[in-house]
């Protein structure tokens, strides 16, 4: 059987406010064209189809699309809710779905009853987990702790109970949950925090025994041992995973277990850049010529922060869309110590203005910073007829 593992599509989600909903678009038509020419058998999606529970109505008709594709295509899909999706709406029409062949699992309630499958070499029992909120599942599995392990624990038990029942069969489990080993892997700024009690990680050896396990959550792609993998969100969706190869695993199921594994990329419709220097360097140096196309985040090493940086920067890269200062050295580096007492606001922000830029504010800008003082002290409220002349 041959398995398409992929997963945090956050349809629906911007990038610093650019919309990436023709950017996933294409991810759809790349991950249809991979079922067709790779005879893929089953995908499987582990969570975090939309990026928010109450999606937006282009995310969820382009959701209805791709499930309808995956629907006509050669491929079985199972497809479970993660921490961002919300599990009754992902979920609704469930069983009319299952008819299908799309197989959504979202509810608890269902941790246990596989999807089953089969190929020349017998039975595959599917295990689809949908994120197990451990405050959601504590007492209605009367959990012995609030945590992703317990969850998890419980979740596998029932896995393996019914796996028990079945001799023979191969098992695949797909989850969505931060699972690390040793070496846990690194999480991306994009990621939703799902610690319980500042505890989120999972060890690998939950799911021992299994075939393979198809995880979702964190955006990387990450091999945790050669049965348990991290395919990573299809698009990258923090300037943290600049580096990263984004893509999904084409699994192999022999006879015995995982027989082969290829991790299959998809389309980078605009990659991401992170630029660091002053800016006349950023704006004159060759080497950044192959930057020109991407999305940019930039720090400026200027000891004096420069004037209109974003505008000159937007010149030579259009899609720069986030500015930092980092200056190597300068006012901008020291704290403020002065002492205030004893000045007026207007010279406070004037001393201000000059200690991070290390340039004094020019004639307009100190005339803009005194009427914005002003405007912020003026009490409007204050009846006229109490004002004293």
């Amino acid at each position: 059987m041959r398995i398409l593992h992929t997963s945090d599509w956050h349809l629906g989600r911007s990038f610093h406010r650019e919309g990436l909903l023709g950017h996933q678009a294409a991810f759809v038509d790349h991950l249809i064209e991979v079922v067709d020419s790779e005879s893929v058998d089953l995908v499987v999606v582990s969570g975090d189809i939309y990026d928010r529970a109450l999606p937006p109505v282009d995310a969820v008709h382009l959701a209805n699309e791709a499930l309808a594709r995956l629907a006509a295509s050669r491929a079985k899909v199972v497809v479970t809710s993660g921490n961002h999706d919300s599990a009754q709406r992902l979920g609704f029409g469930a069983d009319l779905i299952d008819r299908a062949g799309v197989h959504l699992r979202t509810r608890a309630a269902s941790v246990g009853t596989p999807v089953l499958l089969g190929d020349e070499h017998g039975e595959v029992a599917v295990h689809g987990l949908p994120y197990l909120d451990p405050e959601a599942v504590h007492r209605a599995w009367e959990l012995p702790e609030r945590s992703h392990q317990a969850a998890l624990e419980e979740a596998m038990r029932r896995v393996r109970a019914d796996l028990a029942s079945r001799p023979g069969a191969r098992s695949v489990v797909l989850a969505h949950a931060f699972v690390g080993g040793a070496a846990a892997p690194v999480p991306s700024d994009s990621e939703r925090d799902i610690s319980v009690g500042g505890v989120s990680l999972v060890p690998t050896s939950v799911f021992d025994g299994v075939d393979y396990t198809a995880l979702g959550h964190l955006h990387g792609a990450h091999v945790l041992t050669e049965t348990v993998r991290y395919s990573g969100s299809p698009l990258a969706y923090s300037f943290s995973e600049a580096g990263h190869t984004k893509g999904s695993w084409l699994v192999d199921l022999g006879a015995e277990g995982v027989a082969a594994t290829e991790f299959v990329e998809a389309p980078v419709p605009r990659r991401l850049a992170r630029l660091s220097g002053t800016l006349e360097a950023l704006l004159a140096d060759p080497a950044y010529t192959a930057d020109e196309g991407a999305w940019v985040q930039a720090t400026l090493t200027d000891d004096i922060r420069p004037a209109e940086a974003m505008e000159r920067l937007r010149r030579r890269f259009p899609h720069a869309l986030v500015l930092t200062f980092a200056p190597h050295s300068g006012p901008g580096t020291a704290p403020m110590t002065a002492p205030v007492t004893g000045r007026s606001d207007h010279e406070v922000a004037l001393a201000f203005v000059e200690a991070v830029r290390g340039a004094p504010a020019d004639a307009a800008e100190s005339a803009l910073l005194r009427d914005a003082v002003e405007a912020c002290c003026e009490d409007r409220d204050l009846d006229p007829a109490e004002v004293v002349a």
